[in-house]
């Protein structure tokens, strides 16, 4: 059944904040996006803007949930060849980088908004990885003496790793630095 009424304008009107979130910060990164500029945008005050979204740090955790999301479209069933291309595609959006990178440090509170978000995603990001590193082990396409788990870790660990230091020095290839340890795990 379709949402009718305000319930559904308010969904559509979260939505639209956030694809504009979304473009703000990729443009002017996590401490020159503003919660004024965001909500101008989409016809709101700053006000009107936390009615959706309890404080910034919740929004922007929203919109980190909302890049995910946009992530997991164009997936193709090959978990490591996604995972590149998902790298590649961070160097062109430094200020998404920028914003996961900051939020996840401070979500190492257990009360930041964002504590939940990195936790969740941490535990299903193993999950996920080390089950494709064990289906390409049985299907003979990766190696068969490498830990899943442990390679599902350090996966996480390294794009982290590289985007913290992509924010420090913009001419390294994250993808290329990527792709040399995803072909160690190839058969």
């Amino acid at each position: 059944m379709a949402q009718r009424g305000a319930y559904a304008k308010g969904i559509a009107k979260r939505e639209e904040i956030l694809q504009v979130a979304l473009d703000v910060i990729a443009r002017h990164g996590y401490r020159g996006a503003s919660v004024r500029e965001i909500a101008g945008a989409v016809g709101l005050s700053q006000a009107g803007l936390l009615h959706y979204f309890g404080s910034k740090d919740e929004l922007f955790t929203a919109v980190l949930t909302k890049r995910d999301e946009v992530d997991a479209v164009d997936r193709t069933g090959d978990m490591l060849s996604d995972l590149l291309r998902i790298v590649a595609h961070n160097a062109e959006v430094p200020g998404l980088v920028q914003l996961y990178t900051q939020l996840s440090v401070d979500a190492a509170d257990p009360s930041h908004p964002a504590h939940s978000y990195f936790a969740e995603r941490f535990t299903r990001l193993r999950a996920v990885f080390a089950d494709a590193i064990r289906a390409g082990q049985g299907d003979g396409s990766l190696r068969a003496d490498v830990d899943a788990a442990r390679a599902a870790t350090s996966l996480i660990a390294l794009t982290d790793g590289l985007q913290t230091q992509f924010l420090m020095d913009p001419s390294l290839d994250m993808a290329a630095q990527l792709r040399a340890y995803v072909d160690g795990l190839r058969a």
